[in-house]
């Protein structure tokens, strides 16, 4: 099956589905104001005071561990000054999509363990992001977004997509080899990375992001000689290996090593790596938390 017959399958099958989650407006109004180099921290505060859930999110994430400040911050404001623009609008996308998918009633399990891999995908992108700059910089701030996103297809296809979904779990009963990834295409006819590429698209994310969920298994596809699909690659696989159990190994595969080349990472800092993730993880009890389970 060509790459365009699965596109034009997966459009098909995406738009479809009746009820599909959208960002809150606060986040595309967040997004068309940081674009205006005049914009103020007063005016991201206010229109986050629109919705003051996602101000206490906001407040919440920026007190946590995750930003380690020495003070706290007391206020919206506050908080633009000192994380900056950039690291608000991908705090409001990270906490609008934990918010759209929660208390889904399905699939417990594998819920949990979706959660846990993107963040530790999304924290291991950030550690990455302040490392690797052979290629220029990755914001952290952004690199941690697409990490957390960069699976979002799988989410669809368990919540959204019943039938498809339990066809490919049937299939895996039958083989223990392929990545997610093959064995969606081929009990599918397309994969979770398709249906996440539709999804930037339909919920306005940035570029950026949307061509790291587009191209976290195959980032040599994409044209654009963007660094944020090879990191997010590199972070996927480095948190599958760090997290994913001995009976899980043929899941984690392997990278090529033009990937590696491209970004001058080198295969044997891989296990300081792992370390390194293994302790910022340890910050992820806030999301946890937001996403409804334990840290």
């Amino acid at each position: 099956m060509t790459t365009e017959t699965m596109d034009n399958k997966v459009i098909q099958v995406v738009s479809n589905i009746r009820n599909l989650p959208t960002p809150p407006i606060v986040f595309h109004q967040i997004q068309k104001v940081i674009k205006d180099p005049n914009v103020s921290a007063g005016q991201i505060a206010s229109i986050l005071s629109e919705d003051p859930a996602m101000s206490v999110k906001v407040l919440k994430l920026t007190n946590s561990a995750f930003y380690g400040l020495s003070r706290e911050v007391e206020s919206v404001k506050q908080a633009v000054v000192i994380v900056g623009l950039e690291a608000i609008k991908n705090l409001v996308l990270s906490a609008s999509v934990l918010d759209m998918f929660k208390g889904k009633d399905i699939d417990q399990e594998f819920q949990e363990k979706f959660w846990r891999h993107s963040l530790a995908t999304a924290f291991c992108a950030r550690i990455l992001a302040r490392k690797l700059k052979s290629r220029g910089i990755v914001d952290p701030d952004l690199a941690f977004s697409a990490g957390l996103l960069h699976d979002i297809g799988k989410m669809v296809l368990c919540c959204f997509l019943q039938n498809e979904y339990k066809k490919f779990n049937e299939a895996r009963l039958t083989d223990q080899q392929s990545q997610t990834f093959e064995l969606e295409e081929k009990a599918l006819g397309y994969n979770h990375s398709q249906i996440g590429a539709l999804l930037a698209v339909q919920w306005k994310l940035p570029s950026k992001i949307g061509e790291a969920i587009t191209f976290h298994h195959s980032p040599q596809k994409n044209v654009n000689e963007d660094p944020t699909p090879y990191l997010i690659c590199i972070a996927n696989y480095i948190a599958k290996k760090t997290f994913y159990e001995k009976d899980e190994t043929y899941l984690i595969g392997s990278l090529a090593p033009e990937i590696y080349a491209f970004l001058d990472f080198h295969p044997e800092n891989e296990e300081e790596y792992c370390e390194l993730l293994r302790q910022e993880y340890l910050k992820s009890e806030t999301f946890m938390q937001m996403v409804g389970i334990g840290g």
